[in-house]
């Protein structure tokens, strides 16, 4: 995928999990990284050190996505350093807890929704006038298996959030198709990351292991090599509008 060197890559939630590892596979494709994180400097450093170790030249750039704000100052900062995006990846997210019915409240929902999905909205809003001048780019986004099974276990509306960022998928590809900008989307299923850390017991992740078909759970690096073959358009130059499913045969749509 000699098509990655020197593309400029911004991928959010960058300092651990699934990001980190897309991180360091850009970086040992060649590619030039801007990677977002939020609270977890330490790590978003030591990720930055390690792609500066492969030879890549790295961006940090910090924000909480939580607040729109954020997303025009993070896209500036990626350009005033580089002077282009070639792909865009938003992988930035999170639950915010697991909670029933009964525990739904309107603030509680606004802040699933601003983690998930409006930054999202607006980092698509700001970078796709990039592109377009360009002459065109790839954005993939992240969604969840919880996409398609509606996030059961008091994940409900996170699942309801990604299902929004699996639609927009399809709508973005089609809306962007004659600009050259492929949209598609990365679907992990249960990937060993902090974010089961936080919010999944040892009890609920036996529970979804006896459920995949391979027998095991995921892990980030394996989620990698999709985020390179959706961004090579050498290798994925006719693929737009696809949401990929990285789950070890929990779901086979």
């Amino acid at each position: 995928m000699t098509d990655l060197r020197d593309r400029v890559v911004l991928i959010t939630g960058a300092s651990t999990g699934i990001g980190a590892a897309a991180a360091l596979a850009f970086a040992r494709a060649g590619s030039k990284l801007a990677l977002h994180y939020n609270a977890s400097a330490a790590e978003a450093a030591a990720v930055a050190s390690a792609a500066h170790a492969l030879g890549a030249e790295t961006l940090l750039t910090q924000g909480d996505l939580a607040h729109a704000t954020a997303v025009p100052r993070i896209v500036a900062e990626v350009m005033e350093r580089y002077g282009r995006i070639d792909v865009l990846i938003n992988n930035a997210g999170g639950m915010l807890g697991r909670r029933s019915i009964a525990d739904y409240s309107e603030s509680h929902l606004h802040e699933v929704l601003a983690l998930n999905v409006t930054q999202v909205v607006l980092f698509v809003h700001e970078v796709v006038p990039i592109m377009r001048r360009q002459g065109g780019g790839a954005i993939i986004n992240v969604s969840s298996i919880a996409a398609r099974t509606g996030g059961a276990g008091g994940a409900v509306l996170y699942g309801a959030a990604k299902g929004f960022i699996s639609t927009a998928t399809h709508g973005w590809a089609r809306e962007l198709a004659g600009d050259n900008i492929r949209v598609n989307a990365v679907s992990p299923g249960v990937v060993t990351t902090p974010f089961h850390e936080r919010y999944s017991t040892p009890a609920q992740l036996e529970a979804m292991r006896a459920s995949i078909p391979v027998g095991r759970l995921g892990t980030a690096e394996e989620c990698a090599g999709t985020f390179l073959y959706l961004a090579s358009e050498s290798m994925s130059g006719y693929v737009t509008g696809q949401i990929v499913e990285v789950n070890g045969g929990q779901y086979m749509p």
